[in-house]
Parts: C-alpha cells; sequence; structure tokens
C-alpha cells in the first residue's frame, strides 16, 4: 500500500507547484516539505525558480506561513511567489461580502461632499457639481450625474457607471478619466444613459441598453436592467 503524500511537487513553465496536504498534522507537512526539497534541491540549476505554494482547505497562520515560506527560502534558487488557500479569515470574508455588496442610499450628493462605498452604489438622488461618488464597483444613479463619479475605485476596469441623467464634470472607471462631452445636451432628454472601459482603455458613454451585450455579468446583480 502507496504511503499518502503529504507533499506533491510539480514542475511549470514559470517554476515549481507545491501542493500541501490539508489532512496531516502540521510537523508531518513541514518534515516532508524539508525532505522533498533537499532531494530537488541537488538536481536544481543555478537560476532562481519561482515557488507557488496551495495549502488546499488548510489555514494556515501568519506565523506557520513564514515558517513554511522560510523553510523553502533556505534551499538555494528558490523564491515564493505566493502562497494560495482555499480559506478565507474572518476579515477577509467581510471584505470580500463587502466588495460583493449594493449600497442602496437616498440623498443628494452637494458640493464638496463625498460617498464612497466598497462595492456597487445604488444611489437614488442627484450628484451635484462638486459633489463626488466613488465605489469599489458599480455607479447607479437613480437621478442627475452632474458632478463626479469613480467606478472601479480599486482597480476594477469592468466596472460601470449609469445615472437617468448624465451632466458629468468628470467620470473616471478605474484609472481612466474623462470629462463631460462639449456638445449640449437636449435638456428634455430622458433617456437613461452609461459609461463603460472599451479595451482601449478608454470611458464609452452610451445608451444604458448597451450593458447586456458589453457587460453581460451585469443582468446577474439582483433586478437586473
Amino acid at each position: 500500500m502507496n504511503k499518502r503524500q503529504n507533499v506533491t511537487m510539480k514542475g511549470t513553465k514559470d517554476g515549481i507547484t507545491l501542493h500541501l496536504d490539508d489532512a496531516c498534522s502540521y510537523e508531518e507537512l513541514k518534515k516532508e516539505l524539508n525532505h522533498k526539497l533537499i532531494e530537488s534541491s541537488k538536481s536544481q540549476e543555478d537560476k532562481l525558480i519561482s515557488v507557488l505554494v496551495h495549502t488546499g482547505n488548510r489555514y494556515l497562520t501568519s506565523s506557520q506561513e513564514e515558517e513554511i515560506k522560510e523553510l523553502i527560502r533556505q534551499k538555494k534558487n528558490l523564491v515564493v511567489e505566493s502562497v494560495l488557500s482555499n480559506v478565507l479569515t474572518k476579515d477577509e470574508a467581510e471584505k470580500q461580502k463587502q466588495a460583493n455588496e449594493i449600497v442602496s442610499i437616498t440623498k443628494i450628493v452637494r458640493s464638496g461632499q463625498v460617498i464612497e462605498v466598497p462595492g456597487d452604489l445604488l444611489l437614488i438622488g442627484d450628484v451635484n457639481p462638486g459633489g463626488t461618488v466613488r465605489a469599489g464597483g458599480n455607479i447607479f444613479i437613480m437621478g442627475e450625474l452632474k458632478g463626479i463619479a469613480h467606478a472601479g475605485y480599486y482597480g476594477n476596469q469592468e466596472a460601470v457607471i449609469s445615472a437617468s441623467i448624465m451632466r458629468p464634470t468628470q467620470l473616471r472607471i478605474c484609472d481612466s478619466i474623462t470629462r463631460a462631452p462639449d456638445e449640449k445636451q437636449d435638456e428634455n432628454s430622458r433617456e437613461m444613459e452609461c459609461a463603460y472601459m472599451n479595451e482601449e482603455q478608454q470611458i464609452i458613454i452610451d445608451r444604458l441598453q448597451v450593458l447586456v451585450h458589453v457587460r453581460p455579468n451585469i443582468s446577474n446583480l439582483q433586478g437586473g436592467f
């Protein structure tokens, strides 16, 4: 009967991937990892090798993770790229929950005021000139946007901005910026518009209906469009 391997090592074009068993004891894991790293180092070349560590459903404390990294670094030419786990800490789970939430706010954002949320923002009200709304995800405004809106604030290039009336002083998605169109809009127009980033990282303003095609996943939001 073959003994269960607590550490499996796989070579890739980018380096080495280590899969650590999540059922054995931590001490057993360290012992086998050390043994396999020693055996592997005998056949390694002098160039630096990147190591990706997968811990599966095992939770490592910060000190244990550092211990595993140090064990790998002690072997010549090995550099730990990252340690991945299926397990989320309570804080990580809370941050992920917030990033996926739609925060609904009813108010008028006046000059000098700033609203910022980690996930999606649904604002029922206007954003006046000088007012700013920011969101880690999408921004949906059931009102008139005349101030600044910044979606994808933490780097999400897929984020979008929509408003009942789109007359912003500035739009931002991720790191891209655009200002209001030069042409005067029809004062009687009541068609909702949206803004999104295209493949050239330019912000495009178009009818709301195009989101179904350019951002099909947006319809997965509860209620959709």
